[in-house]
């Protein structure tokens, strides 16, 4: 086996190839720890950022639907779709996210807030500094903001 700290430096696709096939031979002497550690706990944070993600662009056309109804079109309509969609099935394939949607989703309203403001021109003030809607409404498919 080659030293596999330095083939994570240069070729990471090995490099997991290479810890795959250490852990299926049980060659757990021979992993590399701290960096197969250090993947292991960022792909969890990359799941959350991945939500966080997909809640701002929820609430961003949220707002903008319920602030622009002159505006509303189906392409709004449609990326408030998607997103629920997307979020649902993440939360589907992974239910222990939803132990901290509470905290994700009022970071991820005061984003949206400042979304909303850069791409309607409207001001700061127009939009609730706390979120007018529950997580339930939020990501219920038949709720759209009046």
């Amino acid at each position: 086996m080659r030293n596999t700290t330095n083939l994570y430096k240069k070729d990471f696709y090995a490099w997991t190839q290479e810890q795959a096939k250490l852990i299926k031979l049980k060659a757990f002497d021979k992993l590399d720890v701290i960096n197969l550690f250090e993947e292991v706990e960022s792909m969890g944070v990359s799941e959350i950022r991945e939500l966080e993600s997909r809640l701002e662009i929820l609430l961003i056309h949220l707002l903008k639907w319920k602030c622009q109804p002159n505006l509303q079109t189906n392409s709004w309509k449609y990326t408030i779709k998607e997103q629920r969609k997307r979020i649902a099935l993440r939360l589907k394939k992974m239910p222990s996210l939803k132990s901290q949607l509470k905290e994700i989703f009022a970071e991820s309203y005061e984003i949206a807030i400042y979304e909303a403001v850069k791409e309607t021109g409207l001001k700061e003030s127009t939009f609730s500094s706390n979120c007018e809607w529950t997580i339930k409404q939020v990501l219920d498919d038949d709720f759209f903001p009046s």
